[in-house]
């Protein structure tokens, strides 16, 4: 007979086993395959790919293209997390409280996260339209001549980062809820020991919601690195000056429009180590500054 303890465990074990599947059908065999892949001449054409052992890697260490993608991905990863984060902390702090019309405001944030990419890149083309587009327009309202937003290595830097500021429906959910689960007692003691509203904010709201903003932080950092291919296809293709030719941009080049599907996967490899090793220093210095605590 099945002891008391065990039940419990063998009911995690039933619950997990369908997510373990998936994760090993989607996640860790494609990835062993890329890997194997990476060391091999397949174009994604051919049945019978040959290893070459090492000559992928020293292609790689060459490719000055390649250090151009590295070099936008870190910008991108460096402007649009932050502003992302940004985004929907700062939303959904201010949408918590119960307010008049605040299911309309928090239908409105969470908008954009149901559109499609494609879809959202296309009305992003028409809202940086250097010449009639409604963002050149209301920065000439204040005097401002506005920008050839997708024309200008900056300028379309920023307007890919500014794109994905909106879709922030989940980390933007999240928030909220956690907001609203932090006890209401704490926020009575804080007024009556004279803690005002930015007091609050940061000896009480962003403490308790230390581990939450971690959580947002690691999924953005995995988002911002490896699904920014939509918005940058489309808007820039990569463009100008490879200003926006992320890692995934010029992964589909290279396995899809060049045929070099082995290349492509050693680049692919590539990426997945570096999002591993941004998030790792990520929790690293989380834990040295002792935040969680």
């Amino acid at each position: 007979m099945t002891s008391g303890r065990a039940r419990p465990a063998l009911t995690a074990w039933a619950f997990l086993a369908p997510y373990a599947v998936a994760v090993g059908l989607l996640i860790v065999l494609p990835g062993l395959l890329t890997l194997g892949y990476a060391f091999t001449d397949h174009t994604g054409l051919t049945r019978d790919p040959q290893f070459v052992g090492l000559a992928n890697l020293r292609r790689l260490l060459s490719d000055e293209f390649l250090l151009d993608s590295v070099r936008a991905s870190a910008f991108h990863l460096a402007l649009a997390v932050p502003l992302r984060l940004l985004a929907a902390v700062g939303l959904g702090l201010l949408l918590a409280a119960p307010r008049p019309g605040g299911r309309w405001f928090r239908v409105a944030v969470y908008l954009p996260t149901v559109i499609p990419d494609v879809a959202l890149a296309v009305l992003f083309l028409w809202v940086l339209n250097p010449l009639y587009g409604p963002l050149n327009q209301v920065l000439g309202l204040v005097g401002h001549p506005g920008f050839t937003w997708l024309s200008d290595p900056a300028t379309a830097r920023v307007a890919v980062a500014l794109m994905l500021a909106f879709p922030i429906g989940e980390g933007f959910i999240v928030v909220l809820a956690a907001r609203r689960m932090l006890d209401g007692r704490l926020y009575e003691a804080a007024v009556l020991e004279g803690c005002g509203p930015f007091g609050q904010l940061r000896r009480l709201t962003l403490p308790l919601l230390a581990p939450v903003l971690l959580l947002l932080a690691v999924r953005d950092t995995i988002l911002t690195l490896q699904v920014n291919f939509v918005p940058a296809y489309i808007l820039t293709d990569g463009r100008p000056a490879n200003a926006t030719l992320y890692l995934p941009v010029y992964i589909f080049d290279q396995a899809f429009e060049f045929s070099g599907f082995a290349y492509g996967a050693l680049i692919t490899t590539v990426l997945m180590v570096a999002t591993a090793a941004v998030i790792t220093a990520l929790l690293l210095v989380v834990r040295r500054w002792r935040v969680l605590r």
